[in-house]
């Protein structure tokens, strides 16, 4: 989510009992790793990735960047998540602390640890990597995207043995205009191209949502001040389309919460 956006509040907890009814794509080891989340806004917390994520045997810790929590200069710890926010990846005169994220992801990379960015995450995460983001150039994108997976994702630690086609949650403003030199395109949909990409062996973009459920987008929804009637539209179309796919959307987002649970752990056992 960006400031761009109209609806703009999550609430702090997951729906563990919505969650828990999808199933998990295998049985995941129990494990000490431990991951870090950098939180950019109090309205976008781990949501359903926090359950499924202990489910794996993961530990989180969360850096509230938006409470003025430091974001650390040095990973420690076995993986990195950085979530959505109000702000846009283009907001550094306001929130200089993005540079901060972006720095961390490049660490990340340097020391081989597994982080996904998802949403304005995975914005600051091509930024970060050489890439560029933008305004939409279609605007707002709502609800439901429909994502291809290409081929280059089959041999992928996350989204290899994933479904070619699936559909996640979506609510952002901003694009990825161009993506950072020798990054793969894993999954790609229309208006937005870049929804699925990886820059070198282990940090991962989405510009999707795969964290939330359909409650989570209705408190977003009931935040519009209905300003722009294009927006407003997009959002109740997005509700629908949401509610008749929900159970299936969980499915697939759980599927990468495990993916990534499982880089991380295989990370620590090498």
């Amino acid at each position: 989510m960006q400031r761009r956006n109209p609806a703009l509040h999550l609430r702090g907890v997951s729906r563990v009992s919505l969650c828990i009814l999808v199933g998990s794509r295998h049985d995941v080891p129990v494990s000490r790793a431990r991951v870090l989340v950098v939180q950019p806004d109090a309205s976008d917390p781990l949501c359903a990735f926090e359950g499924w994520l202990t489910e794996a045997g993961i530990v989180t810790t969360v850096v509230h960047a938006y409470a003025g929590e430091a974001v650390p200069a040095d990973l420690d710890a076995d993986g990195l998540i950085v979530l959505g926010g109000e702000m846009s990846s283009l907001d550094d005169a306001g929130f200089p602390w993005l540079e901060d994220i972006r720095a961390l992801m490049r660490r990340a990379d340097e020391l081989g640890r597994p982080s996904l960015g998802i949403c304005l995450g995975g914005q600051l995460m091509a930024q970060a990597f050489g890439g560029s983001t933008a305004v939409g150039s279609a605007g707002l994108e709502a609800g439901i995207v429909d994502i291809a997976l290409r081929e280059e994702s089959r041999s992928d630690q996350i989204f290899g043995t994933m479904p070619r086609r699936f559909r996640s949650a979506a609510l952002h403003g901003d694009m990825i205009a161009d993506l950072p030199p020798g990054s793969v395109l894993l999954g790609e949909s229309s208006p937005y191209p870049h929804q699925v990409f990886r820059v070198g062996a282990c940090s991962w973009g989405v510009q999707f949502h795969p964290e939330i459920d359909l409650a989570t987008y209705d408190e977003w929804v009931d935040m519009d001040d209905a300003s722009n009637p294009v927006n407003t539209e997009r959002l109740h179309r997005g509700h629908t389309l949401f509610a008749q796919a929900e159970i299936d959307v969980l499915k697939v987002n759980r599927l990468i919460a495990e993916g990534f649970a499982s880089a991380v752990i295989e990370g620590v056992a090498r």
